[in-house]
């Protein structure tokens, strides 16, 4: 370490060099730059009215029975990728609403259903699921989350899908 400071040295390369007045000067600069530019300023009422007013909803969500393909492949996906398990839904019954837009109008409306699906190791689960308007990939779609009570492994939707449901 000291042989590399002693070779800096006598080649002329030092903190105080030729180096050293082209970069502050450059950093004074860019400093000045900086400091005279325009602060952050809340929209102005043309703005808020006509052009940033948010996304608009239609409120047009598939029934319930719409989202159970989306399920049943993806309930399959992850129980054999991350649980190594072999359990995969075999139908549904008792498929019925609990909820449409349960919140304010101007929330993403969302349809909240429930329904009892049985598994390839005889024994029916309840599941309940959401279908969100613009809530697919990149918000081009309608999107599911869904949650099969005792098969909840990471504890997303805990306890019992609570958190699943309005």
């Amino acid at each position: 370490m000291l042989d590399l400071s002693c070779r800096l040295a006598k080649s002329g390369f030092s903190g105080s060099g030729r180096f050293a007045a082209p970069i502050g000067a450059a950093l004074c600069a860019m400093f000045v730059l900086l400091s005279l530019g325009q602060s952050a300023e809340a929209a102005n009422g043309w703005e808020l009215n006509f052009w940033l007013s948010g996304p608009k909803y239609e409120g047009k969500i598939a029934p319930c029975e719409a989202a159970l393909g989306t399920i049943t492949s993806q309930f399959h996906e992850k129980e054999s990728t991350y649980w190594n398990s072999a359990l995969q839904i075999m139908g549904y019954s008792h498929i019925h609403e609990i909820a449409y837009r349960p919140w304010q109008s101007d929330n993403i409306p969302r349809r909240y259903c429930g329904a009892e699906a049985m598994l390839n190791d005889g024994k029916p689960r309840p599941v309940f699921f959401s279908i969100i308007e613009d809530g697919g990939f990149a918000s081009y779609s309608q999107g599911v989350e869904w949650c099969v009570v005792g098969l909840d492994r990471n504890w997303a939707y805990n306890p019992a899908c609570r958190a699943a449901r309005p």
